[in-house]
């Protein structure tokens, strides 16, 4: 049987207008240090977006959030974050913003497959 490792994530929201505090949430990010496991998962309902604000710019939203991938992935063309360590990454990610897109404190808990807890989390935080 497989042991169980710790893992953190965070919610990614959306606020619309930030000085009023309301979000929705979009996104899930997973970090499993043991497994070396890094990933995003997201998708924004424009729709729903939209009922907070008709003024919101959801292609800059878009790219933040590809940008968030991009470092996850360690991918050069996410800069020099993207080029960081994963954890290094991960806290970057995590930190703390007050921009349009942001993410919730960060939570711990135990997992087998990390990649089934980001789906799972994504299906409980967003859909």
């Amino acid at each position: 049987m497989q042991e169980k490792q710790l893992f953190e994530y965070a919610i990614i929201r959306v606020m619309p207008r930030v000085e009023r505090g309301e979000f929705i949430n979009v996104g899930v990010i997973v970090y499993c240090a043991k497994q070396r496991f890094l990933k995003i998962l997201f998708q924004l309902n424009k729709e729903r977006l939209l009922t907070f604000s008709d003024k919101i710019d959801l292609t800059e939203i878009e790219e933040r959030l590809r940008a968030f991938e991009l470092v996850c992935i360690g991918s050069t063309e996410g800069g020099p974050i993207g080029k960081l360590p994963l954890a290094s990454r991960f806290r970057w990610l995590i930190a703390a913003r007050s921009t349009v897109v942001q993410t919730s404190s960060v939570h711990p808990g135990l997992c087998i497959d990390p990649q089934k807890m980001l789906q799972r989390l994504y299906e409980q935080m967003v859909e």
